[in-house]
């Protein structure tokens, strides 16, 4: 029984392996000119674009063609009747294979994850933002191939149909990690918050959004503090009381801020005239008496404590799905 299991497991796990090879073969060619601060900006940023795509596209790949196949093709086929009558009882037979390719999933997510994170190391630290590729470095990448995994297996016991369970699969994951991501990430660990005063020279006017369907309306837009590789939440102004400053408050103070063609007028990108730029200063010292600005952030020392929170909690995650596996396995008549 181990053994037909292990083999496999093997079979199915050549095509990653040899994928992952691959992949440490370019890293192992390209990181020298990296190392020596001599990167090709164009090819060493696709590069490296094609290689975190790799990382975070391998977890859900492992959730759909060998999670959700696992025991779906078993009651699919009918095949299920033979497998769990053949002196192993069924629980038996699913945690063997859940044991065996949950693991080498995520060995095999975390031996990639290293890889491009060794590669990417010299382009990381000179862009000095570490936690804009936090889902494509360290040890989470394992975690998430874990839970892919058994939630490709749930949906597989609960669909009893492959291309279902695999559809699926992918649906929930992806949509469990953009919630996770914005959600539960920023608040894993409680983020520490930085008063400053509002700076005239450094902070703008506009609209919050993607261009031309901003999300809200004009506000002014005060820049980000020097945290070099921090994690910036969000950015606001309030008042000492900490109410935030609002629309009718900000055009009370400054009636003519955005009219004409100065800061906030539309798409122009010309170097706004002199009486422009000191009537924008004028506003935000007017402002800068009752309100400041506000920094929510996670400091660059906690990316590793983060990295292994989340790790757990999506291991913890394949875990309770693992249970459910089992004992909905068990109930199959």
């Amino acid at each position: 029984m181990m053994g037909l299991a292990s083999r496999q497991a093997v079979i199915q796990s050549v095509p990653a392996v040899v994928a992952i090879a691959i992949v440490a073969i370019v890293a192992a060619a390209t990181r020298p000119h990296l190392a020596a601060l001599e990167p090709v900006a164009g090819q060493d940023n696709g590069l490296r674009l094609g290689l975190g795509v790799l990382v975070v596209v391998f977890p859900a790949l492992a959730g759909m063609f060998w999670g959700a196949p696992l025991v779906a093709r078993e009651l699919e086929t009918g095949t299920f009747r033979l497998a769990w009558t053949q002196g192993i009882t069924r629980t038996r037979w699913l945690v063997v294979r859940l044991s065996l390719m949950g693991l080498a999933s995520m060995v095999l997510a975390l031996a990639l994850s290293l890889i491009v994170t060794w590669w990417a190391s010299p382009l990381d630290k000179a862009g000095m933002d570490q936690f804009a590729s936090f889902d494509e470095r360290g040890i989470v990448p394992a975690g998430y191939a874990a839970f892919a995994f058994t939630l490709g297996v749930a949906a597989g016991v609960l669909a009893r149909r492959t291309l279902t369970a695999m559809l699926t699969t992918l649906v929930v994951f992806v949509a469990v990690r953009v919630s996770f991501r914005i959600w539960v990430r920023p608040h894993l660990l409680s983020p520490v918050k930085e008063a400053l005063a509002l700076n005239p020279s450094s902070t703008g006017y506009g609209s919050s959004g993607f261009l031309p369907f901003p999300t809200a309306a004009p506000a002014l837009q005060p820049a980000a503090p020097d945290l070099p590789n921090a994690w910036i939440t969000s950015i606001g102004i309030v008042s000492k009381d900490g109410a935030p400053l609002t629309g009718s408050e900000l055009a009370r103070t400054c009636p003519g801020l955005g009219h004409g063609r100065g800061p906030g007028s539309g798409l122009s990108h010309r170097q706004a005239p002199p009486s422009v730029v000191n009537s924008m200063h004028d506003c935000v010292a007017r402002i800068g008496v009752s309100f400041h600005e506000v920094v929510t952030y996670q400091p660059a020392s906690r990316y590793w404590p983060l990295q292994w929170y989340e790790l757990a909690l999506y291991v913890g995650a394949a875990l309770v799905l693992a249970g459910l596996c089992l004992w909905r396995v068990r109930h199959i008549g």
